[in-house]
């Protein structure tokens, strides 16, 4: 799945499914996503667009993902969508101006107030990355924050 930040803080996230039907959604600023599936027979024609408010596209990902929701949740796991709070994947282009730099010169934290979790990076995962981790092109970054906050932050990181 890519990602391309837009302006005002949003992020567009393109994929295609094993059905090869191309989908996009794009998570806007203010919480709410607009969900687009695109036509088999000519993929950059429009077959259907959906705006779903910020607790609608919750509920849509509690149905999709239902080991999110109360009922299955183990005890000690939190669900960041009730706290305010979204976790996201962002990529790092293979060109990206943050290659072999530290994590703390983007300023992610500082600025956006958004913690970086974890780093995936080929088949491992790095957890907990300090500011001293070094990024490279390709990585992507598990990051938590508020919806504002991960929108500017994947605006950060997407430079290339």
């Amino acid at each position: 799945m890519g990602h391309t930040p837009l302006p005002g803080g949003g992020v567009r996230y393109d994929l295609a499914t094993r059905e090869r039907r191309r989908l996009s959604v794009v998570a806007h600023a203010d919480g709410s996503r607009t969900l687009s599936v695109y036509r088999t027979d000519d993929p950059d024609a429009g077959a259907l667009s959906l705006r779903l408010s910020a607790d609608e596209a919750a509920a849509v990902i509690d149905a999709v993902m239902p080991a999110r929701t109360p009922a299955h949740r183990g005890a000690g796991t939190l669900a960041t969508a009730e706290l305010g709070l979204v976790a996201e994947r962002v990529g790092l282009p293979a060109a990206s101006v943050w290659h072999g730099r530290p994590l703390g010169d983007t300023r992610t934290r500082t600025d956006t107030g958004v913690s970086v979790v974890a780093v995936l990076r080929g088949t491992g995962a790095i957890p907990s990355p300090g500011p001293d981790f070094r990024l490279a092109g390709g990585d992507t970054l598990i990051v938590v924050g508020t919806r504002e906050g991960v929108g500017v932050a994947a605006g950060i990181l997407g430079r290339e």
